[in-house]
């Protein structure tokens, strides 16, 4: 039994459905640029995009206490690699990441008014969060 808002549960596959496509398109573009780490498993090993491959692309709600932006989802972008990646490529993919996760959001939630920015050092989901 969960105690979660079918609402809520629903707005939330549908966002990682967003993430699960740009863990996808990520996992195409760096293919071959850095190792996957040894105790990872492959692309596609598992069920869950989050739990192989180079990347697990997410977000966690945050009430957004102490915020510019208020609540909303903090994005984390992990990469599973013993390489050295410069903060440059890093910040890079970060960005790369907000690009299309504004594109994405805006299909996925055509009648939200959802924004992705910067919220101090961290990106964020922010606006409209209803579950209607």
């Amino acid at each position: 039994m969960s105690l979660r808002h079918p609402k809520v549960t629903e707005w939330e596959a549908r966002l990682k459905r967003v993430f699960d496509r740009i863990d996808d398109i990520l996992e195409d573009k760096y293919h071959g640029v850095y190792r996957l780490s040894p105790v990872r498993p492959e692309r596609g090993a598992t069920s869950n995009k989050e739990a192989d491959g180079l990347f697990n692309v997410g977000a966690a709600f945050t009430a957004g206490f102490g915020s510019e932006k208020g609540p909303g989802y903090v994005v984390d972008v992990k990469m599973s690699t013993l390489d050295r990646v410069s903060p440059e490529a890093r910040r890079e993919i970060e960005d790369e990441v907000a690009s299309l996760l504004d594109d994405m959001l805006h299909s996925e939630f055509p009648k939200g008014d959802l924004e992705v920015s910067r919220d101090g050092h961290v990106w964020k989901i922010h606006g409209d969060l209803s579950l209607d």
